[in-house]
C-alpha cells in the first residue's frame, strides 16, 4: 500500500526531486559499503529507489543493483542515473524478486514510508543467509535558521505523511520480533549549496508539498522563494544518518 502523499506527490515532483535533493555524502556511502560487507558484484535490492540517488553510487562501486520503485515517474529517472541497474516496479511489501536472491537490501530516504512487519518479512525473504539491511537518510538540520523556517512552513500542510525524524521506524525494525539485529550506525554533517530555484525545487520535491492543490502549493513555494532571498547565499545544513543491520539466523 503506497501512501497517497507518496504516490501523488512523487509522481508530480520526480524531476524536482532529481534536480534538488542532495546526494549522499561519499563518507556515508563508504561507511555503508563497509558495514554491509559489500564487494564487487554483490547483489543489492534498493527498495523505494526514487530517482536512483542511492542506486547510482552503489552501482558505480560495483554492486549489481535491482532498483525497486512503485512510482513510474521516479523509475524513469533511474535509467539515466544508474544505467547498469535493473529497474523494477514494486513495493516493499511485495518485492518482485525470488527468495534468497540478494546479499543486501537498502533503502535511501524511504524506510519510514514502509516501516512495517510485512516489509521486513519481504526483506528477510529476499536475502541470502547472513544478508544485511542498510538504511540512510539525509536529515534536515533544524538547528539551522533557514531549515527551521522551512519546517515552520511545512508543518501545517504535512498531514499524516510519515517522517524519519519521528523515529517510529525504529520501533518496527528494532522490536523483539524483528528479523534483523543492529550492526552499527554512522553520521556525517554536510551542506548543500542552492540558488533560489533550487531551493524551490528542494521544498517542492517533498511528497506532501507536491500533492497540494496548485494554488496552495504555489503560495507555499512563493514563501520559500522569499526565504531564499533572505538567506542568500543559500546553504542548507544536513546530517546524513546511515544504519546497518544483519538478518538473524
Amino acid at each position: 500500500m503506497i501512501h497517497r502523499a507518496a504516490s501523488a506527490g512523487f509522481q508530480r515532483s520526480a524531476d524536482a526531486y532529481d534536480r534538488a535533493r542532495p546526494e549522499y555524502p561519499p563518507e556515508a556511502i563508504a561507511w555503508l559499503w563497509a558495514a554491509l560487507a559489500l564487494t564487487d558484484g554483490a547483489g543489492v535490492i534498493d527498495v523505494g529507489a526514487g530517482t536512483g540517488k542511492l542506486t547510482r553510487p552503489l552501482s558505480e562501486r560495483g554492486a549489481e543493483v535491482v532498483a525497486v520503485e512503485p512510482v513510474e515517474a521516479m523509475r524513469r529517472r533511474i535509467a539515466g542515473a544508474a544505467p547498469k541497474a535493473r529497474v523494477l516496479a514494486g513495493t516493499a511489501e511485495r518485492l518482485p524478486v525470488g527468495d534468497a536472491t540478494s546479499d543486501v537490501v537498502v533503502a535511501g530516504q524511504a524506510f519510514h514510508w514502509f516501516a512495517n512487519e510485512d516489509a521486513l518479512s519481504e526483506f528477510y525473504r529476499a536475502l541470502r543467509p547472513g544478508g544485511r539491511l542498510g538504511l540512510v537518510w539525509n536529515r534536515r538540520r533544524l538547528d539551522q535558521p533557514l531549515q527551521a523556517a522551512i519546517s515552520d512552513l511545512l508543518e501545517p500542510v504535512r498531514g499524516d505523511a510519515p517522517r524519519h525524524a519521528s523515529n517510529a521506524w525504529r520501533a518496527a525494525l528494532e522490536g523483539s520480533g524483528s528479523p534483523f539485529a543492529p550492526v552499527g550506525e554512522h553520521e556525517v554533517d554536510f551542506e548543500q549549496s542552492l540558488d533560489e530555484d533550487g531551493l524551490v525545487d528542494r521544498v517542492g520535491s517533498i511528497s506532501f508539498v507536491a500533492a497540494l492543490a496548485d494554488d496552495e502549493g504555489s503560495a507555499l513555494l512563493a514563501r520559500v522563494r522569499e526565504l531564499g532571498r533572505a538567506h542568500a547565499p543559500i546553504r542548507l545544513a544536513y546530517t546524513s544518518e546511515a544504519f546497518a543491520y544483519r538478518a538473524r539466523t
